[in-house]
């Protein structure tokens, strides 16, 4: 969707964002600005261009890029932070949520594997990340220092965003999808109901973007559906 690079600017290290979509740039600054005043930590923008966006470099790895256990502990304290940015009010302007309806019949119109595909009920809408994944995570020792990558944000449920957190991190490690919900304090049932539709979301993601090699490993996933992570 973008580039990112280490800059110096007046001997200053900083990060610039590039994105090719302007709504997805403009998303990013709005969401880390309403941030900016919050506990939350999240980049500093330090300046605003078209097609640019310079903030400050947080400190961290990400918890992709560490080991199993490592990245069991990051997910499970990234928990407390999701919450916590569910609970502030989300800036004005920010973009609705996906429109799962759409998601779930350009699936079957596409001939993606057999999924119990349905809309759950939405209670509330809150201040939502969007992409609230291991590679948008730093972390140092197991505590989250960092989260990055706002341009997908939106005013959406709570319980979705939890569970495509829980339901890609587990695809990995079947152990996160229990840590990051148990940590968060939400009903596992619940969370688990979204699943498929983030399932569905990931595989049209593949065919239109790819690689292939991929979009052949999730379709093979998608065949033994549930996953041992949503094994009752």
């Amino acid at each position: 969707m973008g580039s990112v690079r280490r800059v110096e600017r007046g001997g200053r290290a900083l990060v610039e964002k590039r994105m090719s979509d302007p709504a997805r740039h403009d998303t990013e600054v709005l969401a880390l600005r309403a941030l900016a005043h919050s506990d939350l930590p999240v980049p500093e923008v330090v300046d605003d261009e078209p097609g640019a966006i310079l903030m400050t470099l947080m400190p961290g790895e990400r918890l992709d890029s560490v080991d199993a256990d490592a990245r069991l502990a990051g997910l499970r304290d990234s928990a407390g932070l999701l919450r916590r940015l569910h609970e502030l009010d989300p800036p004005p302007g920010l973009p609705g949520a996906p429109d799962d309806t759409l998601i779930i019949r350009r699936y079957r119109e596409a001939g993606g594997p057999a999924l119990p595909l349905s809309v759950p009920r939405t209670q509330r809408r809150v201040f939502c990340h969007g992409d609230w994944t291991t590679g948008n995570l730093l972390a140092i020792d197991g505590a989250v220092t960092a989260v990055v990558d706002w341009e997908a944000a939106h005013v959406g449920d709570p319980l979705r965003e939890l569970s495509r957190a829980a339901w890609g991190a587990s695809r990995d490690d079947p152990r996160l999808f229990e840590a990051i919900v148990d940590a968060y304090g939400a009903q596992r049932e619940a969370v688990q109901a979204w699943s498929a539709i983030h399932a569905a979301d990931l595989w049209l993601w593949f065919l239109e973007a790819g690689p292939p090699e991929y979009l052949a490993q999730l379709t093979a996933e998608l065949r033994s559906w549930p996953p041992s992570s949503l094994a009752t």
